[in-house]
């Protein structure tokens, strides 16, 4: 900022300077070449409106060819000043004097604070995780865009790169852990200054290769998560049943409970019946726990909502039970036999193509660039490109590319063409999971929730499950509901949650009516959005 501000008062000198040379030179050309009288005003006045090219006064011509040739020269001046100098160092000063700073050094934190290097759709729900519990949070953002979107957003945010030496300037006393979600090689760096600076607290490392799991750890990380993986390792198992034990990936939580996605088949027993009706939890021993239809998301569904054909229920209970469920009354998958057909070739899809692979399924993948297992160079949005895949014959779609945008127009042309082929969807933003669902996606998991579910269970010690802000199931203990029946707590009239399941030993309760009491050794399974959620943890205190 000094070096702005030396160049502005150099260049108002210059032109002070300017403005009284070549007002005497003019005063003394008229006198001498023309033979008419100025003063040193009138001269000044002509200059002024000559350098600012706004016009000439009563002077406007001249006879003598060396004042013309001033004139001309004060009038190319005034035009260089006009649409050069200004530019190029007034206006850049201005926009760095008023424009608003973005914080270069951290502020005092709050005892307690996580501190996350580098932001993204890794972090976003861990982020809002960490906001609700009541945990301050900062983050170190190298990009001046991004950390204005995120200062707008309410984040605290420091800008800096490891380059600047950014981590010199936070004070760690009050830091109570490290997340690394840069790429691998800035992660590691960040570990290592950060130990090197006496940061003795636990780091957690986001990394995009399994490869660089040891190397972390061994530059000072505690934990090193690879969630692209295990979001591949969950489309990949929500695809074959040939993954077995079933991998749910993050949708699994306890020892036996499982949360599963069902579309309803359009000639299931359940269309057009309710829910009290089904009595799904007596035959089935699961719970419904919401329901998409056409995008829409139904949580906590009360005993008279219907069965939609084409609905996606969310459902609860063990795996046994959902699979039962499943096979019952909806639909998981349309064929046993085909292949597997992956669009999108990075980490996720090279993880689906490994799993499925590995479970001797056949697959074949389309990617816009040609490589190493990929078998059709094309765009999987161009009915050519599907054609050629066979997709109508297709066990399964499965959408790994890294844009939402894509996946979702992606899934449109794909329901189109081959309408009765699943479409399993890889998705960034945990936002766009219910317009991906709208467009007809039979189950979509984004990267936000994989990563914020495990990292909020490391740093926050929950075991949950966010399918968005109007559904979280959170595993809970039963403190305060000890040797009490579900009726007598009136627990949803208080804290809008409600009680899915209890797993008591190997078993995994969901009809909790009748003489069903808490038990002190039990798990207990709430289901609420995210704000009740909080509520009853603030009624309950873990």
């Amino acid at each position: 900022m000094i070096g702005t501000r030396s160049r502005l008062l150099l260049l108002v000198g210059s032109l002070v300077a300017l403005l009284l040379v070549s007002s005497f030179l003019y005063m003394v050309g008229m006198k001498r070449l023309e033979g008419e009288e100025r003063t040193f005003l009138q001269a000044l006045e002509f200059v002024s409106e000559t350098l600012s090219t706004t016009g000439y006064g009563k002077d406007s011509a001249w006879r003598h060819p060396v004042l013309v040739i001033f004139v001309i020269t004060l009038q190319f001046v005034g035009v260089f000043l006009v649409f050069l100098i200004f530019p190029i160092y007034l206006i850049p000063f201005l926009e760095q004097r008023f424009e608003f700073r973005l914080p270069k050094a951290a502020p005092a934190l709050d005892e307690g604070t996580v501190l996350i290097y580098r932001s993204g759709p890794a972090v976003s729900t861990l982020l809002d995780e960490l906001a609700r519990s009541g945990v301050p949070s900062m983050l170190i953002e190298g990009d001046s865009d991004e950390a204005r979107r995120l200062l707008d957003e309410g984040r605290k945010v420091v800008v800096g790169t490891l380059d600047d030496g950014v981590l010199n300037r936070i004070n760690f006393d009050g830091v109570r852990a490290l997340v690394a979600n840069g790429t691998d090689d800035e992660d590691a760096a960040a570990i290592l200054s950060a130990r090197q600076l006496g940061f003795e607290g636990e780091i957690v490392a986001v990394v995009e290769e399994p490869f660089h799991r040891k190397p972390m750890v061994l530059a000072g990380a505690d934990a090193v998560f690879t969630p692209r993986h295990v979001l591949g390792a969950a489309l990949a198992a929500r695809a074959s049943e040939r993954l077995n034990p079933r991998v749910i990936g993050v949708q699994a939580l306890g020892r036996k409970l499982v949360v599963s996605e069902v579309r309803v088949r359009s000639d299931s027993e359940l269309v057009g019946r309710t829910l009290a009706e089904a009595e799904i939890g007596r035959r089935y021993g699961v719970t419904i726990i919401g329901q998409w239809v056409q995008g829409h998301l139904y949580a906590q569904p009360t005993p008279d909502m219907q069965f939609s054909a084409g609905g996606i229920l969310i459902v609860a209970g063990s795996e046994e039970n959902v699979q039962r469920f499943a096979a019952k009354s909806g639909r998981t998958k349309l064929r046993r036999e085909g292949r597997f057909v992956i669009a999108g070739y990075g980490e996720v899809g090279q993880k689906v193509v490994q799993l499925l692979q590995d479970a001797d399924e056949m697959t074949a993948v389309i990617d816009r660039n040609p490589g190493l297992g990929i078998e059709i160079v094309g765009d999987v949005m161009d009915p050519r490109v599907l054609e050629k895949a066979n997709v109508e014959e297709a066990q399964a779609v499965i959408l790994a590319v890294d844009n939402d945008s894509s996946t979702l127009f992606s899934t449109v042309i794909l329901k189109d063409y081959a309408p009765q082929v699943p479409v399993i969807a890889r998705v960034n933003q945990a936002q766009n999971v219910e317009r991906i669902h709208r467009a007809g996606a039979d189950f979509a998991l984004s990267i936000s929730q994989v990563s914020g579910q495990i990292l909020a269970g490391r740093l926050l010690g929950q075991e949950s499950i966010a399918v968005n802000k109007q559904l979280k199931v959170l595993k809970v203990s039963p403190k305060g509901l000890e040797g009490k029946q579900p009726s007598d707590l009136e627990i949803r009239a208080h804290t809008g949650c409600s009680v899915v399941a209890v797993e008591r030993g190997d078993e995994v309760l969901v009809d909790l009516s009748g003489d069903f009491t808490f038990g002190k050794d039990d798990q207990v399974y709430i289901c609420g959005s995210v704000d009740a959620t909080q509520r009853y943890l603030e009624a309950f205190p873990q």
